[in-house]
């Protein structure tokens, strides 16, 4: 296959997917709950939506942006399942250069504009509790719009080199990727060209964006914990820490393995079974539990959806 990778043209040129390692026999079998998966993702995701637009009384800043989240997670599901489910399912191993560089634009662009909602949404949380007085003065809808927008752009704006910066370069080296999927760091790998444009390039918007972003995610939780602890009622400290759980949820499992599988990636000594779980963990399990916690956790959320079915 290499010697094909390389005597054919740059568009025509292939890189292989990868499933799990040792597990080749039962792929089939695996296929069961991905599919399951992706059916709950994205029904919980649509309905979240849904639930949103068709209910005026959810027309507020922390259910906005829990809409921009699921739409959010709804693209990352949608940009993954043609190579994830044809891999296991009918064993669609190859994909050319050019879809593999459109996939990976996508799976990291909506990366970054989950972490950057995930940041708006833990202001949202930073204002509601510390400046409840200046909550719907700061957080209207024209400005909500506007912070969703930055959200977009930016994950385009950072991902867009990513295609560019690969392009150039001559694949002569494996082209079986780690994944079945395509990853910016993954397939950086494959080329037989000087990567340290590319690695630093992408260490550094690792570091710029999701590392950021988490830190002020971080910081904005000890300002309100430090709010909260001054309350003086039990009561209301336990409630404003409620309305939060949500959301630290949702950072967990987005920025936990996402970071884990960065430092995998350029850090690691190549495929093994922990780094392939961990990237199906990083794009198959945010988009499944958030709308799932949300639901549980919003009361107002909640009770919305138990009378769409009781009707």
């Amino acid at each position: 296959m290499m010697s094909a990778v390389n005597d054919t043209s740059f568009t025509h040129a292939v890189f292989l997917l990868t499933g799990i390692p040792g597990h080749e026999d039962v792929h089939i079998w695996i296929s069961i709950p991905f599919c399951f998966v992706y059916v709950i993702s994205i029904v919980g995701n649509s309905f979240i939506l849904f639930i949103i637009k068709t209910d005026p009384s959810l027309h507020e800043p922390m259910y906005l942006f829990l809409s921009m989240l699921a739409l959010t997670d709804l693209g990352l599901s949608i940009s993954t399942i043609p190579t994830i489910l044809g891999f296991f399912l009918f064993n669609s191993r190859e994909i050319s250069i050019n879809a593999c560089f459109a996939q990976l634009f996508f799976i990291h662009t909506l990366s970054f504009i989950e972490s950057s909602v995930l940041l708006v949404m833990a202001f949202d949380r930073f204002v509601a509790i510390c400046s409840p007085l200046r909550y719907t003065s700061l957080l209207t809808l024209p400005r909500i719009a506007k912070l969703g927008l930055v959200c977009m752009l930016r994950g385009v704006a950072v991902s867009f080199p990513f295609p560019f910066l690969l392009k150039r370069f001559q694949y002569c080296r494996s082209n079986v990727l780690s994944h079945s999927y395509c990853l910016h760091q993954d397939v950086m790998k494959m080329a037989c060209s000087d990567i340290r444009v590319n690695h630093v390039y992408g260490l550094f918007l690792t570091v710029s964006t999701v590392g950021l972003d988490s830190l002020l995610i971080f910081l904005s939780y000890m300002m309100i914990l430090k709010t909260v602890l001054s309350v003086a009622s039990r009561t209301e400290c336990l409630r404003a820490l409620n309305t939060c759980v949500s959301h630290l949820c949702a950072v967990l499992l987005f920025y936990t393995p996402d970071i884990g599988l960065s430092l995998l990636h350029r850090f690691g000594n190549g495929s093994n079974l922990f780094q392939v779980l961990l990237g199906y963990i990083y794009l198959l399990v945010p988009p499944l539990m958030n709308p799932i916690v949300y639901s549980v956790k919003s009361k107002h959320l909640r009770a919305r959806i138990i009378r769409v079915f009781v009707k």
